[in-house]
């Protein structure tokens, strides 16, 4: 099959200097509108790469995500998200970005251009068959990210993709990959735009439902997650009064003695 860069090719759009501010924020809403029907016809492919991650985790394993630019950031943000939300480790989700931490404000030059490098990195975190290592690239070609999948397959180390190009080497490589045909962009090949979004839905989706798999939420509600800021104090007190039927002092009470919602709940009359 031949392989097409979608991500690349011109927007339906041209003369967007001459467009008024509304008709820009029309037409890319429109575009983006599009996105989660995008998503919806790979949810079959999301299940399957989240079931070999829940497997994986319960077993003991980690997850990694890797990207170059803005699809690192998009998994680094995921995976710092996911202690605050869930009550886990730091290191159970653990996001890479080509060029490390600083690329995480500042662009690397040439950091997703190295083939060794992603393995590399990964190689710092000791990782073993009990893993399993997301690749993240919009147009399916960096790398950085295809050349640390290919040395996991080579290890016998679960990969999955996020990725916008059918048939693309990175789509190619992962044993699991998602691809989510969101077209071109509105400037043309601005992969943080539709491309970007595609990938934070597909995150969300692949952590939240790990999570939630892993037994990190009771009923809809976060009750493992960290108690770092009054804001999530209040909302943790109004869950154990919604849960226990109690007033408000007495929650608060009771979510101070036991420092979390799910031991406040679990303890309660114990």
């Amino acid at each position: 099959m031949t392989f097409t860069k979608i991500t690349e090719q011109s927007s339906h759009y041209d003369h967007l200097e001459k467009m008024s501010i509304n008709e820009l924020l029309t037409n890319i809403n429109k575009e983006d509108q599009s996105v989660p029907l995008a998503v919806q016809k790979v949810i079959p492919q999301i299940e399957i790469l989240i079931s070999v991650v829940v497997d994986k985790l319960k077993d003991g394993g980690r997850l990694f995500y890797m990207g170059a630019g803005t699809s690192g950031r998009l998994g680094i943000v995921d995976a710092s998200e996911c202690p605050p939300t869930f009550g886990v480790s730091h290191d159970l989700v653990i996001g890479l970005i080509a060029g490390g931490d600083q690329a995480i404000r500042k662009a690397v030059e040439f950091a997703e251009d190295s083939t060794d490098q992603g393995w590399e990195d990964l190689k710092k975190y000791n990782i073993s068959q009990k893993d399993v290592v997301i690749g993240i690239a919009a147009s399916g070609t960096t790398p950085y990210v295809i050349g640390a999948l290919q040395q996991c397959n080579e290890n016998n180390i679960s990969t999955g993709c996020i990725t916008c190009n059918q048939g693309s080497p990175l789509a190619t490589t992962a044993k699991h990959p998602i691809v989510v045909t969101v077209g071109p962009e509105f400037v043309t090949g601005s992969s943080r735009m539709k491309a970007g979004t595609a990938q934070k839905l597909v995150l969300n989706m692949i952590s939240t439902a790990t999570m939630i798999q892993l037994g990190r939420v009771k009923g809809n509600k976060m009750v493992d997650m960290q108690l770092s800021n009054n804001k999530l104090v209040d909302r943790g007190t109004r869950m154990i009064m919604e849960e226990l039927n109690i007033d408000k002092e007495t929650a608060a009470e009771l979510l101070e003695l036991h420092g979390s919602v799910r031991n406040a709940i679990t303890n309660y009359g114990a």
